[in-house]
């Protein structure tokens, strides 16, 4: 098995993530809503349609496409039709995943400005609209990292029991699949990782007199009711697809 398949790297992989995440959710909740960045048109035309936020990650996006961020098999861009890299083609021969278009980012955009926002941050405008889209854009990306690491998690647990999983795809048991990928004592391994490094982040801002504005336990909330769902929704959406009809 790919050394990327084993479950002890891709935890680490995650557990790397988690910094970013933390941080980032961190310092976004430190700026009120700010409603207008998620409003298309609302600084009008200039934006060609989008949000302020839309219009800054598609930016960004067009930027992170052109050095070939998004022809590896770990990242997934919220935007179609990007340039071209300029950089040259790398072939990744160690790829273990299947060939599949799984892309969620259109949920988990939604998601986050919708659902997320409200949760951490305090309703109201305090006109910091390009620093708090600074931050959702960061956020963003590395949640649909941390979200479709997924895939590499649902190749190692389909190699470990690839006659049960195929036997559930061919009965298209999504509950099934669910439960045969879900690991309880792994997700609360998660949280209380979570717990403790979004605990000691805002313990350190409050020693150093700039107290978060979000309670550890929210961060953790995050984590429970959206971040692990989402990276399951997408294990078994990866199974399903890519060996559904597989010998």
């Amino acid at each position: 098995m790919s050394e990327q398949l084993l479950l002890s790297n891709i935890r680490n992989v995650l557990a790397r993530l988690e910094e970013t995440i933390i941080f980032e959710l961190i310092e976004r909740a430190q700026f009120k809503r700010n409603d207008i960045i998620y409003q298309t048109e609302a600084f009008g035309s200039v934006l060609g349609g989008e949000s302020l936020v839309g219009f800054h990650l598609l930016e960004i996006e067009k930027v992170h496409a052109r050095i070939r961020r998004y022809t590896s098999p770990d990242e997934h861009p919220f935007f179609a039709d990007l340039p071209e890299p300029v950089l040259p083609a790398l072939y990744y021969a160690d790829n273990p995943l299947q060939p599949n278009s799984i892309n969620i980012n259109n949920l988990i955009r939604d998601i986050y400005e919708t659902e997320i926002i409200p949760y951490i941050c305090l309703e109201g405008d305090d006109k910091q609209y390009g620093s708090s889209s600074m931050c959702d854009v960061t956020c963003l990306q590395a949640l649909s990292k941390r979200i479709h690491y997924g895939k590499f998690v649902a190749e190692s647990k389909f190699r470990s029991n690839p006659t049960g999983c195929r036997r559930l795809c061919a009965a298209g048991d999504q509950a099934g699949l669910m439960e045969e990928i879900t690991d309880p004592e792994v997700e609360d391994r998660v949280l209380e990782r979570v717990a403790f490094k979004a605990e000691t982040y805002c313990r350190e801002l409050s020693m150093e007199g700039a107290g978060p504005k979000i309670d550890p336990g929210i961060i953790v909330d995050i984590y429970r009711q959206w971040i692990i769902p989402l990276n399951k929704e997408v294990q078994v959406e990866y199974i399903l697809n890519c060996f559904s009809t597989s010998g």
